[in-house]
């Protein structure tokens, strides 16, 4: 595919939130009719987000992505098969819940993706504050054993956030932008590595490839894929990396450009 352009594109890969999902974390009518046109024409579809897999799958049942990419990268999915994991063993996860304290105070909050459950010791009900959240399983991480995807600290203090990042620097980490919330995953657990790891399994080339995202972690995938395309509602930095600038995610955005330049 070149440089800005659809033409020859295979896979349309979307984030979830800000991107896919509008503002009630649903996705459009208008939407999904257009992605099956695409489907139709022989384009797969994808999903890249960093929100756990189970979390995932209750947003996009209609979609039935192709290829699925969770927890921020550590997780890929072709269909029914894994065909990637990358994990902080149960020792390792501790080693991190221990730094973010150390670093972060002893009360910060934490959450952590397995790949059964996603667990937190929210001082809020977190559904209390968003209906959309799926379930999460409370614990205070006291006697947590478990191996994980991806850790998530939240660190209201930037020079707190740069020195556990020091102390985690053989880590991926990425801030989001909708509050004080950094994910930590194996350097291998990426958007842009799953992805390389999608293009061998199913034998086609990055440039064949249209990524669609809005926030920090997307960044990276939308200057690897063939065309990078940052939504109208995206921060700053990400649309300066992307090839083009579509409308928001509560525009219709991409249901608007696909109609354009696919159908």
């Amino acid at each position: 595919m070149e440089k800005r352009t659809m033409k020859n594109c295979r896979l349309l890969l979307f984030d979830l939130d800000g991107t896919l999902l509008t503002s009630d974390k649903t996705i459009s009518k208008r939407t999904l009719s257009v992605l099956k046109r695409c489907r139709e024409k022989g384009m797969l579809t994808g999903v890249s987000t960093s929100r756990s897999m189970q979390n995932a799958l209750a947003f996009i049942g209609e979609l039935k992505p192709d290829v699925l990419i969770t927890s921020g990268g550590a997780l890929v999915h072709i269909g029914e098969q894994c065909i990637f994991r990358a994990e902080f063993s149960a020792e390792e996860t501790r080693e991190l819940i221990a730094a973010a304290r150390a670093v972060c105070g002893a009360d910060c909050e934490i959450t952590v993706d397995t790949k059964d459950a996603h667990y937190w010791n929210y001082k809020v009900d977190p559904k209390k504050q968003d209906a959309s959240w799926g379930d999460s399983v409370y614990t205070d991480f006291r006697d947590f054993n478990q191996p994980a995807l991806k850790v998530c600290v939240e660190i209201p203090n930037e020079q707190d956030a740069l020195r556990l990042q020091e102390r985690m620097q053989d880590y991926d980490c990425a801030r989001f932008s909708d509050g004080f919330w950094y994910k930590f995953t194996k350097r291998s657990a990426t958007k842009e590595c799953a992805i390389m790891e999608i293009c061998g399994a199913l034998k086609i080339q990055k440039e064949e490839i249209a990524a669609f995202g809005d926030d920090h972690a997307d960044s990276g995938m939308l200057a690897l894929c063939g065309l990078g395309v940052a939504m109208g509602n995206a921060i700053p930095e990400v649309k300066e990396r992307a090839d083009i600038v579509i409308g928001s995610h509560d525009e219709d955005g991409i249901a608007e450009f696909l109609e354009r330049t696919c159908l």
